[in-house]
């Protein structure tokens, strides 16, 4: 576990490390933690052996596609929406080997059926929004929801306009209830996407915004206890090296 020169950013690579940060950051509320993750596994360049050097710079989640098609496999903006090649398979076993999280967001429709069909752990979606209240190509229908609720995945809830079809909390909030509603609460998170490029209502200090969308929806203070991080704490917690 390592920090900045000013003490206040935490990397975590492991679970004992998250365990660590949370007791240092009782004493010291100022401290924030990170893990380290890469959109789309064109950055191992071909090479599957860049899956340990990355693991050994301390990186633990990686989604096989970004913003298009790539020998490992296929993006949901990509032109052919391929699924997991022989190679990706490869992939997916070497990281689960080293207790890597697989991230499915940006992934094509076949590319979560496969990765699904091999994955012996849980994977996330790090970003998206659900067909059901936001009907586009990137987003999660009601079938992949239950897959990955059935993987005993987490899917994080993007803020953007697209994600949600909506500019304010109680869009991302509707998204947020419907995941709920299918395959409960546990399976369900925040998923921003602050970037810096992408266009979201507000930036991180609007988050009581959610809070308060969420208890205006009619959810308990446990389950947004868990929505608002709790959920994300047990997946890093169970799935961390």
């Amino acid at each position: 576990m390592t920090a900045d020169s000013h003490g206040k950013l935490v990397l975590i690579q492991t679970a004992s490390d998250l365990a660590a940060f949370e007791v240092r950051r009782k004493s010291n509320p100022t401290l924030v933690a990170a893990i380290l993750s890469i959109e789309g596994a064109h950055a191992l360049d071909g090479k599957l052996e860049n899956v340990d050097v990355l693991f050994d710079a301390g990186y633990r989640m990686i989604s096989p596609s970004h913003f298009f098609d790539n020998d490992i496999a296929g993006s949901s903006a990509g032109v052919n929406k391929s699924g997991l090649s022989e190679k990706g398979g490869a992939m997916i076993r070497r990281m689960e080997s080293k207790r890597m999280i697989v991230d499915l967001a940006h992934a094509s429709p076949r590319t979560i059926e496969d990765v699904l069909t091999i994955a012996t752990r849980p994977v996330v979606v790090s970003h998206t929004g659900v067909k059901a209240t936001c009907n586009n190509n990137r987003n999660l229908s009601d079938a992949q929801i239950r897959a990955v609720a059935k993987n005993g995945g987490l899917i994080g809830i993007g803020y953007w306009s697209t994600a949600t079809c909506g500019s304010d909390a109680a869009a991302i909030v509707r998204s947020i209830r419907h995941i709920a509603d299918l395959v409960g609460t546990e399976h369900v998170a925040l998923g921003s996407d602050f970037d810096g490029a992408v266009e979201e209502p507000f930036d991180t200090t609007g988050l009581v915004k959610i809070t308060d969308a969420l208890l205006d929806a009619g959810l308990s203070a446990d389950q947004i206890r868990l929505i608002m991080g709790g959920n994300v704490l047990q997946f890093l917690k169970q799935n961390l090296p």
